[in-house]
């Protein structure tokens, strides 16, 4: 099954996150499928590819709980 969800980079103290379409079996910083957008939770900025993470979610892709909720705050910005 295909999780959507969010893969850490950055330094210590510092984190940054990608959000990534990956397989559920795979480890959190593992090698992704598609990278649709990164958010930075220091700044609260956030970017994400709609088009490519609705077509991900028709297909059966599961979602986790703060990639929601980014999703939830970038749909409303627009």
């Amino acid at each position: 099954m295909l999780k959507i969800r969010l893969k850490r980079f950055g330094r210590k103290k510092q984190p940054s996150y990608r959000i990534i379409i990956i397989d559920s079996r795979k480890p959190r910083d593992g090698r992704p499928i598609e990278e649709i957008g990164f958010y930075n939770p220091i700044t609260n900025k956030s970017q994400i590819n709609l088009e490519k993470a609705k077509k991900r979610i028709y297909q059966g892709a599961q979602l986790t709980k703060k990639v929601q909720q980014i999703i939830k705050q970038v749909e409303k910005q627009n």
